[in-house]
């Protein structure tokens, strides 16, 4: 019987599907990077959300894998093109939790720019301000979104009862122009955006995309939005560039000073972290833009999907 090494805590709903599809499936949650290496020869499927790293050891160990299945969408904790060569399939599952991102998106948007987060903590605190806590709409504004894969359609979808004028770049798509966007370049974007919201994967590529000279291009001072990954933004230069002005805010789901499994954010509490606690600018979520019960049953009805689709076919 064929095993799958379950390395994260994930919806029972995995288990129980690959069970029933003739997988044998094991869970050691006191088990750490050590004691996973020294088991991973004996599986040929492994699930994990980001609790540790599947790197090029690692994939030596596992002899027998032939799949790795991520519970979500980014794939930077696993080495993919080195599983690649050795003929293993990486599956993720961005379709299971795409309508919570782009609905946790419009509500960080929406908070930034209508001060709700301020106004209601000022309301709890026996304070009532009305001119200080006027918004801003997002009809009529440009909204350029950054990648238009799971998320950054899901995004675009929901925009469309706002009456803005959304464009959209993607490095890797073309022709994908609907009824929710406009497909242009990055220099449209930086010559039109009023908003800016980030969907793109962490890669060697686009790690700090979003530094100073970033902000900097963009001709009009922007709102930032950031449901994607924290190190795609140079926190420093965005502190740098709200305090100018450059940024007007920033709505952060996602920060640079999470660990790798997304479980928590460094003790040291660095100064640029503390600025953006402390600033009525930003709107703060720790990473739970894709963490709603009901992606929660659909991240793992996906990924079972996937597995079970790939095993037909090897069949």
């Amino acid at each position: 019987m064929s095993k799958v090494l379950f390395i994260d805590s994930v919806h029972p709903l995995i288990r129980e599907e690959l069970t029933a599809m003739g997988f044998h499936c094991d869970f050691f949650p006191g088990y750490g990077r050590r004691e996973l290496l020294h088991i991973a020869g004996d599986y040929s499927g492994i699930i994990i959300r980001s609790k540790i790293t599947i790197d090029k050891e690692f994939l030596e160990k596992a002899t027998q894998l032939k799949f790795i299945g991520r519970v979500g969408a980014g794939m930077e904790n696993i080495d993919v093109a080195f599983a690649g060569s050795r003929g293993i399939l990486c599956l993720n599952s961005p379709e299971g939790n795409r309508d919570a991102v782009g609905e946790h998106t419009l509500a960080l948007l929406l908070s930034l720019m209508n001060h709700i987060n301020r106004a209601d903590r000022e309301v709890r605190q026996g304070t009532w301000i009305r001119e200080g806590n006027r918004g801003t709409e997002i009809k009529g504004k440009t909204v350029g979104i950054i990648g238009y894969g799971n998320m950054g359609s899901a995004f675009a979808q929901r925009l469309k009862g706002f009456e803005a004028n959304v464009i959209s770049w993607d490095k890797y798509k073309e022709g994908y122009s609907d009824g929710n966007t406009r497909e242009t370049t990055m220099e449209e974007l930086f010559e039109q955006c009023d908003i800016v919201s980030l969907h793109i994967p962490l890669t060697e590529e686009t790690e700090w995309l979003a530094d100073d000279r970033f902000f900097n291009r963009f001709r009009k001072n922007i709102w930032l939005v950031n449901s994607a990954r924290g190190k795609i933004v140079r926190t420093q230069d965005l502190v740098k560039n709200i305090i100018s002005g450059k940024v007007a805010g920033a709505a952060l789901d996602v920060l640079e000073y999470e660990d790798t499994s997304f479980e928590s954010v460094s003790d040291k509490r660095p100064a640029d972290l503390e600025f953006l606690a402390k600033s009525d600018r930003v709107v703060l979520t720790p990473h739970i833009a894709g963490w709603t019960f009901e992606s929660n049953v659909k991240l793992a009805r996906v990924l079972v999907e996937k597995i079970r689709e790939i095993t037909s076919f090897a069949q």
